[in-house]
């Protein structure tokens, strides 16, 4: 399986830096009749089309090599834990979060929803009377309505970004690991019988990514709670996502203490300037940036959704859509990479980087609420005060291994 991997990463890069040559030639106005590899091709159609086809095989590619990587993650993990049975650590594993229902099973279990079940009640069709005064709505009774289940949420940002940090546990109050900072190697040929050799270096830095706490909590009348069931999971559920939302945001722009310290602008973490160049050639950069210096495979690629716009909109200098035409959907891909779309993402800012196996976000503690009237004149109100918190720790084990794309 790792040979596979190994082949279909090479692959990969080749078609890369294929597509990326025919870019890099078309230069900023796109005219794709300079690429060498498109002269052959009739018109600006057919070669818009095969830039269109030279990235769908990416797009494939890339999603080989992510179910490659991805089942030889769970075998590694299989025998990680065939390895753990056999010898089992001294400290006991960290507490998993527990599992908070979903919105729509605390609402499907409450009382209001299995008592309506949504039919009319009788109808009676009376024949042979003889209406000498109308009764409308504004002499009779006015018309009861009832109201619909549920409700409409507000429009409110999707934390995506979380999606693409893997996420782990710790019993601690701070993830500490051992980072390489210094290899050197003088390894060297030398003559037969010599008694010399090169000296290596080799020195390891304590690095520490401190658990950090974030809270949010609203004061709710005993009398809501009590009277209208589905309140509970409505509080639970948009709590819980206000929590989500401030934490991806901290991982992507945090400024240190309490929060995290957000991966744009983290110390280590390359920068890959636009300038004069398209943004895919831009994009494409950033991935060299990862793959040599940073010696990792780029898996992921981060946007504001109105910096992938500009990407999805891209032309040839006479019209013809890079990114298919406005009746295809398009690909969410660039380089065969998969693109997630954060609001929450810098505008004018892309992060291209290896975050399945260089970050982690690590669960001291997941989403908990907890209710209580003994605040300030909260008992005599009969209110409750609800406090909804998660603790974790963001951690970044080589910043090199993540690539920001500036000025786009």
């Amino acid at each position: 399986m790792a040979t596979q991997l190994i082949t279909k990463r090479e692959e990969l890069k080749a078609k890369q830096k294929a597509l990326a040559d025919i870019f890099e030639q078309a230069g900023p106005d796109l005219d794709l009749g300079k690429a060498e590899a498109l002269k052959g091709l009739a018109d600006t159609k057919a070669r818009a089309d095969e830039v269109r086809r030279l990235n769908d095989e990416l797009t494939g590619l890339g999603k080989e090599v992510e179910q490659l990587a991805e089942l030889e993650r769970v075998a590694a993990s299989v025998k990680g834990m065939a390895q753990e049975m056999q010898h089992p650590a001294r400290h006991p594993e960290a507490q998993q979060p527990e599992q908070a229902k979903s919105l729509g099973e605390l609402f499907t279990e409450s009382a209001t929803f299995k008592q309506f079940d949504g039919r009319r009640g009788p109808v009676s069709h009376l024949s042979g009377v003889d209406v000498k005064t109308l009764m409308t709505t504004a002499a009779g009774w006015a018309p009861e309505s009832l109201r619909m289940p549920g409700y409409v949420p507000s429009a409110q940002r999707i934390p995506t970004v979380l999606d693409a940090i893997p996420m782990g546990n710790t019993s601690q109050a701070a993830v500490v690991y051992m980072e390489e900072t210094t290899f050197t190697n003088n390894a060297a040929a030398r003559a037969e019988g010599a008694n010399n050799a090169g000296e290596a270096a080799l020195v390891l830095t304590q690095q520490t990514a401190n658990v950090r706490e974030f809270a949010v909590w609203l004061p709710v009348t005993r009398e809501q709670m009590d009277d209208v069931a589905q309140v509970q999971g409505y509080v639970n559920n948009r709590l819980s996502l206000m929590l989500r939302q401030v934490m991806s945001a901290a991982i992507l722009t945090g400024a240190g203490a309490p929060s995290f310290t957000g991966i744009i602008g983290l110390a280590g973490v390359q920068t890959q300037a636009k300038g004069a160049d398209p943004t895919p050639d831009a994009v494409y950069k950033a991935m060299t940036l990862v793959s040599v210096t940073g010696r990792a495979n780029p898996n992921v690629t981060i946007w504001h959704p109105n910096d992938w716009q500009d990407v999805r909109l891209l032309r040839t200098a006479d019209g013809i859509y890079i990114w298919g035409s406005p009746s295809e959907p398009g690909p969410a891909r660039i380089w065969g990479l998969p693109v997630i779309l954060d609001s929450a993402c810098t505008e004018n800012t892309a992060l291209v980087g290896d975050f399945a196996n260089f970050t982690e976000l690590a669960m001291k503690q997941g989403i908990q609420l907890e209710m209580t009237d003994s605040h300030a004149s909260l008992f005599i109100q009969r209110t409750l005060a609800i406090l909804a918190t998660v603790r974790g720790a963001l951690v970044v084990y080589r910043p090199a291994a993540i690539c920001q794309v500036t000025g786009i």
